[in-house]
């Protein structure tokens, strides 16, 4: 764990990887680790590009259609810490490989779901598969690089969110145009299945903690270990952390925005632009890549910003979710056309924007022993807060203002959001202080 003098200071040079073997085998962690979370993500959003073809085979409303969308991330929030400090406990590897096995299942079981109930038990399996992946993923991720590339790498990693989200809609769009919604969840399911295979295949539970033990030397990190704490005393002690937790909360409600997006986004264009399912699919598939890039390049600006003072992560994460609010509140209230679309892909740009800046705060403020379960205490309050109530509170709304009043509404969350950073500003360097256990000069830049 960094500690207070170096994580508000310049940061000492540390070593890329002990090994050139090493660094090569962390770059294949991350990358199949990466692909599984895209498989995750088009499990979880192939199902918005078939919204329109499932509300007209089963008749549903928009709120039926949200709680859909809504009980996957509903399932990751209840069940993440849990899951988590068993996988700290069990072993990240065998959790991910089982984890990505049964969202797959799930997600050939939403192929053959024959009613809303049906798909509603196959989503809430997606969503049990799914809870703890996030966090154990990028708990691995971040235990085989250097701490100063923390922020460039949980942007990078959460950014598979975005990306998958658009193979999701894009591929599920294409698919259920041309064979049928059915055919749409059965090709992502295979998708996943062979990502299970290669991962099983490729990374070994031994060779990646003899990774994270030399990294973690570099690093300067403790050796503890989540097996010598007891889990009462793991979840004490992330609950006793204003700023991380402030930093959670901020991350959700800026969540809450993105995740509206990502579940209202095909049908918005299909019921404003009149585009057929297929076409909304794909253009909604392009709004949400460029989410992704932004998530990446936002990760990347803070890294290079707050590089020499840390603190700044947190003013970089105001601005995001400051400017994602005023562009996307005005760009649904233009009417639809060019000038509408432009706002809305700027704002898509910022809108996943503090999901680097976010995870970068609570790796530095909890010790890597418990990152897994410390991520899985951001996923938790992300999806309670964020990614469960934005797709099931916009249909919600959408039923009685129609889905564009709903839309114009929704990017308030992100004015919330930039208020708990501010507050959660306050608290970082007294939390950091705490962590290392003695009193360290801070100054946080005006």
């Amino acid at each position: 764990m960094s500690r207070p003098r170096l994580a508000l200071a310049a940061e000492p040079a540390t070593p890329a990887l002990p090994a050139v073997a090493g660094a090569r085998y962390a770059w294949l962690v991350f990358a199949l680790t990466f692909a599984l979370l895209l498989s995750d993500y088009m499990s979880r959003q192939v199902l918005n590009a078939v919204f329109p073809l499932l509300k007209a085979e089963w008749q549903l409303g928009d709120t039926e259609l949200g709680a859909l969308g809504g009980v996957v991330a509903l399932m990751v929030g209840v069940l993440a810490i849990p899951l988590s400090l068993l996988a700290d406990r069990w072993g990240r590897v065998r959790s991910l490989i089982l984890m990505a096995a049964l969202w797959s299942l799930a997600t050939l079981g939403c192929a053959v779901a024959d009613s809303f109930g049906q798909m509603f038990l196959a989503r809430l399996c997606v969503g049990i598969g799914e809870a703890a992946y996030g966090s154990v993923g990028i708990a691995v991720v971040v235990s085989v690089f250097p701490r100063h590339l923390r922020a460039s790498l949980s942007a990078a990693f959460i950014a598979g969110g975005a990306f998958g989200s658009v193979l999701g809609m894009g591929l599920g769009g294409v698919l259920s145009a041309h064979f049928g919604w059915r055919i749409a969840f059965a090709g992502i399911a295979g998708f996943g299945l062979v990502m299970v295979a290669l991962y099983y295949l490729t990374i070994s539970e031994h060779r990646l903690r003899g990774l994270q033990q030399r990294v973690g030397a570099a690093n300067g990190d403790a050796a503890a270990s989540a097996r010598q704490l007891e889990p009462r005393r793991i979840v004490r002690e992330l609950l006793t952390v204003p700023s991380m937790l402030c930093a959670c909360a901020g991350s959700a409600l800026q969540l809450l925005v993105m995740a509206a997006l990502l579940g209202w986004l095909p049908s918005f264009l299909s019921r404003d632009y009149g585009m057929a399912t297929g076409r909304a699919g794909v253009a909604a598939a392009m709004l949400v890549l460029m989410a992704g890039v932004g998530m990446v390049a936002c990760g990347a600006l803070t890294d290079r910003v707050a590089r020499r003072v840390p603190a700044r992560k947190w003013q970089m994460a105001i601005a995001y979710s400051v400017i994602c609010c005023v562009l996307l509140m005005t760009a649904f209230r233009l009417p639809a056309g060019h000038a509408q679309l432009v706002l809305i892909g700027a704002g898509m740009l910022v809108v996943g924007g503090t999901a680097g800046p976010a995870s970068a705060m609570v790796a530095n403020l909890t010790r890597p022993a418990i990152h897994a379960t410390a991520f899985a205490t951001l996923t938790l309050i992300n999806n309670l807060l964020g990614l469960a109530p934005g797709p099931f509170l916009t249909g919600v709304l959408a039923d009685h203002i129609g889905l564009t009043g709903a839309l114009q509404w929704i990017p308030l969350a992100g004015a919330a959001a930039a208020l708990l950073f501010c507050l959660g500003r306050r608290h970082y360097a007294a939390d950091l202080r705490r962590l290392d256990g003695h009193a360290v000069p801070h100054v946080i830049p005006a």
